[in-house]
């Protein structure tokens, strides 16, 4: 069973406090579990190998990208579990990077972190204290520590 955890990002500040440049900006994150949500997607394939954008991202996206800027998932070794998520901002395609795009909003994600989050659903949530893009639904995720900081991955 894959265990739902989601990524939080605080977005709401994202353009006025940012002071990266633009070619990479790192978007502020830590990990939270998140309920299951019924992602919507233009595709209707079931591929494994896919990233798949609810509507609520790729709005999210098109309200804060400019120009050739796109959102960038990377799964990176840390926190208790081993693994977690890392959300920036970035205009470079590099020749690994697989590019997934929905309604004209684009998250692209390299292939060593591809195989860490593919099938899982990327989303952007509102709540009174934060505003957050997320991985949910990742059927690569066994299970998170009790913090909910990171992830381990199915053997």
């Amino acid at each position: 069973m894959a265990a739902t955890w989601g990524l939080s990002l605080t977005a709401a500040a994202l353009r006025a406090v940012t002071p990266w440049p633009r070619g990479s900006r790192l978007l502020a994150a830590s990990y939270r579990p998140k309920a299951l949500r019924e992602a919507s997607s233009s595709s209707p394939e079931t591929d494994e190998g896919q990233i798949h954008l609810t509507d609520s991202c790729v709005q999210r996206l098109l309200e804060i990208t400019e120009g050739s800027e796109f959102l960038r998932l990377e799964v990176e070794g840390g926190g208790c579990s081993g693994f977690q998520y890392k959300f920036s901002l970035d205009t470079v395609i590099n020749p690994d990077d697989r590019v997934f795009e929905q309604g004209g909003a684009r998250v692209v994600v390299d292939s060593d972190s591809l195989a860490f989050v593919k099938g899982a659903q990327v989303d952007f949530s509102q709540e009174l204290i934060r505003s957050s893009f997320q991985v949910l639904n990742n059927p690569q995720a066994q299970q998170g520590c009790s913090c909910g900081s990171s992830f381990s991955v199915k053997l």
